[in-house]
């Protein structure tokens, strides 16, 4: 069985890992109303997606 001879610094741990760390979430303008929402998802504000009404959209009034 292979084991290590010398034990692995944290630096060398830690620049390893170096690229595992989460991307933030990319957001987009929406063409119809302005409100930032995510690429190639549905707006949740306007329920507008690719340039047509897909759902009505939520009433301001509660």
């Amino acid at each position: 069985m292979a084991v290590p001879k010398k034990k692995t610094s944290p630096s060398r741990r830690n620049m390893r890992r170096s690229h595992h760390a989460l991307k933030p979430a990319a957001y987009v303008e929406c063409p119809n109303c302005g409100e930032l929402k995510r690429p190639h998802h549905l707006c949740k504000a306007c329920g507008y997606y690719d340039g047509r009404e897909v759902i009505a959209a939520k009433s301001e009034t509660p």
